[in-house]
Protein backbone atom coordinates (compact mmCIF):
# COMPACT_ATOMS: atom_id res chain seq x y z
CA UNK A 1 0.00 0.00 0.00
CA UNK A 2 1.42 3.26 -1.35
CA UNK A 3 2.11 6.27 1.52
CA UNK A 4 -0.70 8.44 0.25
CA UNK A 5 -3.16 5.44 0.53
CA UNK A 6 -2.49 4.87 3.94
CA UNK A 7 -2.28 8.42 5.00
CA UNK A 8 -6.22 8.22 3.10
CA UNK A 9 -6.93 5.53 5.10
CA UNK A 10 -6.36 7.07 8.72
CA UNK A 11 -8.48 10.35 7.82
CA UNK A 12 -11.53 9.92 9.35
CA UNK A 13 -14.73 11.53 8.18
CA UNK A 14 -17.03 14.01 10.43
CA UNK A 15 -18.96 12.45 13.02
CA UNK A 16 -22.39 14.80 13.37
CA UNK A 17 -24.28 14.74 16.92
CA UNK A 18 -27.28 16.82 16.53
CA UNK A 19 -29.25 17.76 19.30
CA UNK A 20 -33.01 17.28 17.95
CA UNK A 21 -35.54 19.45 16.41
CA UNK A 22 -33.31 20.74 13.47
CA UNK A 23 -34.60 23.43 11.53
CA UNK A 24 -36.36 21.47 8.36
CA UNK A 25 -38.44 24.33 6.98
CA UNK A 26 -36.07 28.13 7.50
CA UNK A 27 -32.40 27.65 6.42
CA UNK A 28 -31.49 24.16 7.94
CA UNK A 29 -27.91 25.24 8.37
CA UNK A 30 -27.20 21.92 10.38
CA UNK A 31 -28.46 19.92 7.45
CA UNK A 32 -26.94 21.98 4.82
CA UNK A 33 -23.43 21.90 6.81
CA UNK A 34 -23.80 17.88 6.90
CA UNK A 35 -24.30 17.68 2.82
CA UNK A 36 -21.33 19.94 2.78
CA UNK A 37 -19.07 17.44 4.96
CA UNK A 38 -20.95 14.68 3.03
CA UNK A 39 -19.35 15.79 -0.40
CA UNK A 40 -21.45 19.09 -1.29
CA UNK A 41 -23.75 18.70 -4.27
CA UNK A 42 -22.30 15.81 -5.04
CA UNK A 43 -23.06 14.02 -2.03
CA UNK A 44 -24.57 10.69 -2.06
CA UNK A 45 -27.14 10.25 1.68
CA UNK A 46 -28.03 7.10 3.03
CA UNK A 47 -30.63 7.59 5.73
CA UNK A 48 -31.57 4.97 8.50
CA UNK A 49 -34.80 5.76 10.54
CA UNK A 50 -34.35 2.74 12.26
CA UNK A 51 -34.83 4.64 15.44
CA UNK A 52 -38.67 5.93 14.56
CA UNK A 53 -41.58 3.90 14.30
CA UNK A 54 -42.98 6.04 12.01
CA UNK A 55 -43.51 5.04 8.70
CA UNK A 56 -42.71 8.48 6.40
CA UNK A 57 -39.53 9.24 8.58
CA UNK A 58 -37.26 8.33 5.72
CA UNK A 59 -39.23 9.86 2.97
CA UNK A 60 -39.26 13.17 4.70
CA UNK A 61 -35.52 13.11 5.03
CA UNK A 62 -35.37 12.22 1.78
CA UNK A 63 -37.04 15.14 0.65
CA UNK A 64 -35.42 17.24 2.80
CA UNK A 65 -31.86 16.64 1.89
CA UNK A 66 -33.16 16.44 -2.06
CA UNK A 67 -34.55 20.20 -1.60
CA UNK A 68 -30.97 21.22 0.11
CA UNK A 69 -29.90 20.04 -3.71
CA UNK A 70 -27.94 17.30 -3.17
CA UNK A 71 -27.11 14.33 -5.97
CA UNK A 72 -28.98 11.53 -3.93
CA UNK A 73 -30.42 10.25 -0.92
CA UNK A 74 -31.94 7.18 0.19
CA UNK A 75 -33.78 5.47 2.54
CA UNK A 76 -32.63 1.73 4.13
CA UNK A 77 -35.06 1.21 6.21
CA UNK A 78 -33.33 -1.82 8.59
CA UNK A 79 -36.43 -2.59 10.77
CA UNK A 80 -34.80 -6.18 12.75
CA UNK A 81 -31.78 -7.46 12.73
CA UNK A 82 -31.85 -9.70 9.42
CA UNK A 83 -32.32 -6.65 7.79
CA UNK A 84 -28.19 -5.75 9.10
CA UNK A 85 -27.30 -8.61 6.79
CA UNK A 86 -29.30 -7.79 3.71
CA UNK A 87 -26.51 -7.71 0.84
CA UNK A 88 -27.88 -5.20 -1.60
CA UNK A 89 -28.89 -3.20 0.93
CA UNK A 90 -24.98 -3.34 2.51
CA UNK A 91 -23.97 -2.18 -0.95
CA UNK A 92 -26.72 0.83 -0.99
CA UNK A 93 -25.19 1.81 2.47
CA UNK A 94 -21.45 1.41 1.05
CA UNK A 95 -22.00 3.68 -1.56
CA UNK A 96 -22.77 6.47 0.70
CA UNK A 97 -20.90 9.69 0.94
CA UNK A 98 -23.00 10.64 4.16
CA UNK A 99 -24.86 8.41 6.58
CA UNK A 100 -27.76 9.86 8.51
CA UNK A 101 -29.48 8.28 11.26
CA UNK A 102 -32.76 9.86 12.27
CA UNK A 103 -34.20 10.46 15.88
CA UNK A 104 -36.68 7.91 17.58
CA UNK A 105 -35.27 5.84 20.18
CA UNK A 106 -31.38 4.79 20.66
CA UNK A 107 -32.27 1.36 21.74
CA UNK A 108 -34.01 0.68 18.58
CA UNK A 109 -31.12 1.35 17.03
CA UNK A 110 -28.75 -0.86 18.99
CA UNK A 111 -30.95 -3.38 19.64
CA UNK A 112 -32.01 -3.64 16.10
CA UNK A 113 -28.33 -3.13 14.58
CA UNK A 114 -25.73 -3.53 16.89
CA UNK A 115 -23.13 -5.68 16.10
CA UNK A 116 -24.40 -6.45 12.71
CA UNK A 117 -22.71 -6.20 9.23
CA UNK A 118 -24.72 -3.01 8.88
CA UNK A 119 -22.96 -1.53 11.92
CA UNK A 120 -19.55 -2.77 10.86
CA UNK A 121 -20.02 -1.27 7.85
CA UNK A 122 -20.76 2.25 9.46
CA UNK A 123 -17.59 2.26 11.29
CA UNK A 124 -15.23 1.09 8.92
CA UNK A 125 -16.95 4.06 6.06
CA UNK A 126 -16.54 6.66 9.25
CA UNK A 127 -12.80 5.66 9.48
CA UNK A 128 -12.11 6.13 5.73
CA UNK A 129 -13.56 9.51 5.54
CA UNK A 130 -17.40 9.01 5.32
CA UNK A 131 -19.53 11.86 7.49
CA UNK A 132 -21.77 9.46 9.47
CA UNK A 133 -24.19 11.48 11.87
CA UNK A 134 -28.07 11.60 13.67
CA UNK A 135 -30.13 13.64 15.43
CA UNK A 136 -32.01 13.00 18.68
CA UNK A 137 -32.17 9.01 19.54
CA UNK A 138 -29.54 9.23 15.96
CA UNK A 139 -26.65 11.20 17.75
CA UNK A 140 -26.89 9.43 21.07
CA UNK A 141 -25.85 5.90 19.40
CA UNK A 142 -22.80 7.52 17.57
CA UNK A 143 -20.38 6.97 20.48
CA UNK A 144 -19.23 4.22 22.10
CA UNK A 145 -20.91 4.80 25.53
CA UNK A 146 -24.34 5.72 25.13
CA UNK A 147 -27.12 7.29 27.06
CA UNK A 148 -29.79 4.91 27.09
CA UNK A 149 -32.11 6.27 29.09
CA UNK A 150 -32.05 8.43 32.10
CA UNK A 151 -33.95 11.14 34.67
CA UNK A 152 -34.67 14.79 33.83
CA UNK A 153 -33.04 17.50 36.61
CA UNK A 154 -29.42 19.68 37.15
CA UNK A 155 -28.49 17.19 40.06
CA UNK A 156 -26.63 14.56 39.48
CA UNK A 157 -28.23 10.87 41.65
CA UNK A 158 -27.12 7.28 41.43
CA UNK A 159 -29.23 5.62 39.07
CA UNK A 160 -30.01 9.11 37.10
CA UNK A 161 -28.56 7.52 33.87
CA UNK A 162 -28.31 4.18 32.20
CA UNK A 163 -25.62 3.27 29.88
CA UNK A 164 -25.49 0.66 27.18
CA UNK A 165 -23.12 0.44 23.97
CA UNK A 166 -23.51 2.18 21.61
CA UNK A 167 -21.48 1.90 17.87
CA UNK A 168 -18.54 3.59 18.95
CA UNK A 169 -17.43 5.80 16.61
CA UNK A 170 -15.99 7.63 19.06
CA UNK A 171 -14.88 6.87 22.53
CA UNK A 172 -14.00 10.32 23.14
CA UNK A 173 -17.58 12.19 24.27
CA UNK A 174 -20.35 10.58 25.99
CA UNK A 175 -23.81 12.33 24.00
CA UNK A 176 -27.03 13.83 25.63
CA UNK A 177 -29.33 15.35 23.47
CA UNK A 178 -32.29 17.66 23.72
CA UNK A 179 -30.29 19.23 26.40
CA UNK A 180 -31.12 22.21 28.16
CA UNK A 181 -34.87 21.33 26.97
CA UNK A 182 -35.24 18.31 29.08
CA UNK A 183 -32.73 19.43 31.85
CA UNK A 184 -30.49 16.73 31.35
CA UNK A 185 -27.50 17.98 33.20
CA UNK A 186 -27.34 15.61 35.97
CA UNK A 187 -28.15 12.64 33.70
CA UNK A 188 -24.98 13.70 31.47
CA UNK A 189 -23.10 14.31 35.21
CA UNK A 190 -24.05 11.02 35.94
CA UNK A 191 -23.14 8.58 33.23
CA UNK A 192 -19.31 11.37 33.57
CA UNK A 193 -19.02 9.89 37.19
CA UNK A 194 -19.18 6.24 35.83
CA UNK A 195 -16.53 7.02 33.02
CA UNK A 196 -14.86 10.51 33.90
CA UNK A 197 -12.25 9.54 30.47
CA UNK A 198 -14.78 10.75 28.18
CA UNK A 199 -16.08 14.42 27.77
CA UNK A 200 -19.57 15.17 27.86
CA UNK A 201 -21.20 16.80 25.32
CA UNK A 202 -25.00 18.30 25.67
CA UNK A 203 -26.81 18.99 23.02
CA UNK A 204 -29.55 21.70 22.66
CA UNK A 205 -32.37 21.31 20.35
CA UNK A 206 -31.22 22.87 16.78
CA UNK A 207 -27.51 22.85 17.58
CA UNK A 208 -25.01 20.08 16.69
CA UNK A 209 -21.28 19.21 17.01
CA UNK A 210 -19.32 18.58 13.81
CA UNK A 211 -16.28 16.70 15.40
CA UNK A 212 -13.72 16.73 12.28
CA UNK A 213 -11.16 14.50 11.88
CA UNK A 214 -8.53 16.56 14.34
CA UNK A 215 -11.09 15.58 16.74
CA UNK A 216 -11.67 19.36 17.09
CA UNK A 217 -15.79 19.76 17.83
CA UNK A 218 -17.55 22.77 15.74
CA UNK A 219 -20.56 23.90 16.98
CA UNK A 220 -23.39 24.64 14.51
CA UNK A 221 -26.83 25.67 15.44
CA UNK A 222 -28.91 28.25 17.20
CA UNK A 223 -28.94 26.67 20.67
CA UNK A 224 -25.47 25.89 23.27
CA UNK A 225 -23.35 22.84 23.49
CA UNK A 226 -23.04 22.14 27.12
CA UNK A 227 -18.85 20.53 27.58
CA UNK A 228 -18.40 18.40 30.64
CA UNK A 229 -14.56 17.69 31.07
CA UNK A 230 -14.09 15.57 34.04
CA UNK A 231 -10.68 14.90 33.53
CA UNK A 232 -9.14 16.81 36.51
CA UNK A 233 -12.24 15.14 39.01
CA UNK A 234 -11.10 15.28 42.60
CA UNK A 235 -13.83 13.26 43.91
CA UNK A 236 -16.71 11.09 43.21
CA UNK A 237 -18.79 9.80 45.77
CA UNK A 238 -21.04 7.08 43.11
CA UNK A 239 -19.00 4.56 44.45
CA UNK A 240 -20.37 4.89 47.90
CA UNK A 241 -23.86 6.29 47.90
CA UNK A 242 -27.51 4.46 47.54
CA UNK A 243 -29.40 4.70 44.26
CA UNK A 244 -31.14 7.50 44.05
CA UNK A 245 -28.80 10.23 46.59
CA UNK A 246 -27.11 12.57 45.19
CA UNK A 247 -23.80 12.58 43.79
CA UNK A 248 -20.50 14.66 44.83
CA UNK A 249 -18.09 15.39 42.16
CA UNK A 250 -15.65 17.88 42.12
CA UNK A 251 -13.02 19.60 40.34
CA UNK A 252 -15.40 19.14 37.20
CA UNK A 253 -14.89 22.39 33.92
CA UNK A 254 -17.99 23.48 32.11
CA UNK A 255 -18.07 25.32 28.86
CA UNK A 256 -21.09 26.57 26.98
CA UNK A 257 -20.61 27.13 23.58
CA UNK A 258 -22.46 28.73 21.14
CA UNK A 259 -22.52 28.86 17.72
CA UNK A 260 -19.05 28.89 15.82
CA UNK A 261 -17.09 28.12 19.07
CA UNK A 262 -14.56 24.74 19.21
CA UNK A 263 -13.49 22.14 21.51
CA UNK A 264 -10.62 20.24 21.29
CA UNK A 265 -11.10 16.91 22.55
CA UNK A 266 -7.72 16.28 22.67
CA UNK A 267 -6.18 19.74 24.80
CA UNK A 268 -9.27 19.71 26.13
CA UNK A 269 -9.43 23.62 25.63
CA UNK A 270 -12.51 25.57 24.29
CA UNK A 271 -12.45 28.23 21.88
CA UNK A 272 -15.42 31.50 21.86
CA UNK A 273 -17.05 32.20 18.41
CA UNK A 274 -14.75 34.88 16.37
CA UNK A 275 -15.95 38.50 15.85
CA UNK A 276 -17.51 37.55 12.37
CA UNK A 277 -19.34 34.51 13.72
Amino acid sequence: MSPSKVEEDKKRGYIVAVGGAEDKMGPAEILRRFVEVSGGKAARIAIIPTASRLADTGKRYEKLFKGIGVEEARTIPFAERADGSRDEWLRMLDAASGVFFTGGSQLRISTILGGTPAAKAVRRMNARGVAVGGTSAGAAVLSEHMIASGDEGATPKIGMATLAPGFGLTNRVIIDQHFRQRDRLGRLLTALAYNPFAVGVGLDEDTAAFINPDRVVEVVGTGAITVVDASALGHSSVASEDRGKPICLTNIRVHVLTHGATYNLETREATPPTAEE
